[in-house]
């Protein structure tokens, strides 16, 4: 049996609404620290990260902020929900050996295959959806349920991160204005329609449909996912003159690299 092997990056999928209700539970912060770890893992493992720098190659990116007061007072709240639940929660889950964890994150992962193939597809990214095809069928089999990652590990099938915010962007529709969403995090009204694709299209919320179950699912992955990272959300806000610029900033340039991509 392979042995499970740590993503690239994490996988720390975004944004959200209300209409799709459990598709927005789903996302539990994870927004907050996707382009945060993102950036993070650019450089070599162990590379001190300049964010100073990274914060002037922010100058030329804009995002319409037009609910900057209320954004700020929901950042607020993210950031103490961050610090004083989901971070205790993680450090008491890293008792849990890191191949478990790891395993957790790659089965959850597994699941939203069929969102980023579809996504995929709708530009026209032929070969990243018949990767994401591929991984869904030889780890979902060969992989136990997709506890483990052979395609990877074996077949150099790389998962992507692609979304239904990224498809608009691909047709050029803008973000519109920036959101700070309780719980959620970052996000815009273009990425509003991202959970939609997944409450869907990701199967943990067929498995898994009621809201109770969805709830316990989604606190699972973020968990998970908070114990695997290496601290960088502390990292940034000890580094950055003010964290909710630099995390709106961080965002909108993580988001128009993907839809470049």
């Amino acid at each position: 049996m392979p042995a499970p092997s740590r993503p690239a990056s994490p996988s720390y999928r975004h944004p959200s609404v209300e209409g799709a209700r459990r598709a927005l539970i789903r996302l539990l912060l994870l927004a907050l620290l996707l382009p945060l770890t993102t950036l993070a893992q650019t450089g070599d493992e162990g590379e001190e990260i300049d964010f100073t720098r990274l914060e002037d190659d922010f100058a030329d990116l804009e995002i319409a902020d037009p609910l900057e007061p209320l954004n700020r007072g929901i950042f607020w709240f993210n950031d103490r929900l961050y610090r004083y639940a989901i971070k205790p929660a993680a450090r008491v889950w890293r008792w849990v050996p890191e191949p478990a964890r790891v395993s957790v994150d790659n089965f959850f992962s597994n699941l939203g295959a069929p969102a980023r193939m579809v996504s995929a597809l709708l530009q026209g990214k032929v070969v990243t959806a018949a990767d994401e095809f591929g991984r869904f069928l030889i780890n979902s089999s060969f992989g136990v349920l997709g506890l483990f990652d052979p395609a990877w590990e074996y077949g150099r099938l790389e998962e992507s991160d692609e979304d239904l915010g990224q498809v608009l962007g691909f047709y050029g529709i803008g973000h519109g204005f920036y959101l700070v969403l309780p719980v959620v995090g970052p996000s815009s009204l273009r990425d509003l329609a991202d959970p939609l694709g997944d409450f869907h299209l990701d199967l943990t919320w067929r498995l898994w449909p009621g809201t109770g179950e969805a709830i316990v699912a989604t606190s699972v992955i973020t968990v998970n996912q908070a114990s695997l990272d290496r601290d960088t959300y502390e990292a940034i806000l000890e580094n950055s003159l003010d964290p909710y610029l630099f995390v709106r900033d961080a965002w909108v340039q993580s988001r128009a690299a993907m839809v470049e991509q």
